[in-house]
């Protein structure tokens, strides 16, 4: 008995799918997002190389000074010497002695009242403390500007006075103190002279 034979029948192959809606939707949206890449690029990006910089109001203009000197500077070429600094701060205006006497005067009160402070000092260590911020407002009385009329004097003053005040810090207490305060207080004097006060 022979074997049945399966009846082959071949089927239609189905036709390929339609994909050119879909190969223009990907090319349209790389084209897209190149387009984004490159403004990003365009406004992230400096142009135009280096910002040249702007000249300060201070800095007085060189003859021969050009626009593009300072973007492309010559290694052979002797710069010139600046007529004034850029960054030279402005000499100190001369005060005037009544604005000067008020600026000092009330350091100068304080430390008549420490130097009292320290005569009354129950401790070596509490009369220290007072003599150490004397000596720090003896040194603000020393950066104020002084007039020029009374510079001198003042500068004088102001050494002897912090000089004193050396000789106080060392003392400590008991009686080299009292002569120590009556020195320092002598100095202080001097200084309020100097301004009339």
């Amino acid at each position: 008995m022979s074997e049945q034979q399966p009846d082959v029948r071949w089927a239609p192959i189905p036709p390929k799918p339609n994909n050119r809606g879909r190969i223009w939707v990907i090319v349209g949206l790389s084209v897209l997002a190149l387009v984004i890449v490159g403004a990003l690029l365009f406004f992230l990006l400096p142009r135009g190389g280096a910002p040249e910089p702007t000249p300060t109001p201070s800095a007085s203009p060189s003859p021969s000074a050009s626009p593009t000197a300072s973007s492309t500077p010559t290694p052979s070429a002797t710069p010139e010497a600046p007529e004034t600094p850029v960054n030279t701060p402005p000499p100190p205006v001369d005060p005037d002695l009544a604005t000067f006497r008020t600026q000092v005067t009330p350091r100068l009160d304080d430390a008549g009242t420490g130097l009292g402070f320290i005569a009354d000092a129950s401790s070596k260590e509490e009369a220290a403390s007072i003599v150490e911020q004397l000596q720090i407002d003896a040194q603000q009385l020393s950066d104020v500007v002084p007039p020029s009329s009374i510079e001198a004097q003042w500068r004088d003053a102001v050494s002897t006075y912090s000089a004193r005040l050396e000789n106080l810090r060392t003392a400590g207490t008991g009686s080299g103190a009292a002569a120590a305060v009556e020195s320092a207080q002598r100095a202080l004097d001097e200084l309020r002279a100097v301004i009339g006060s």
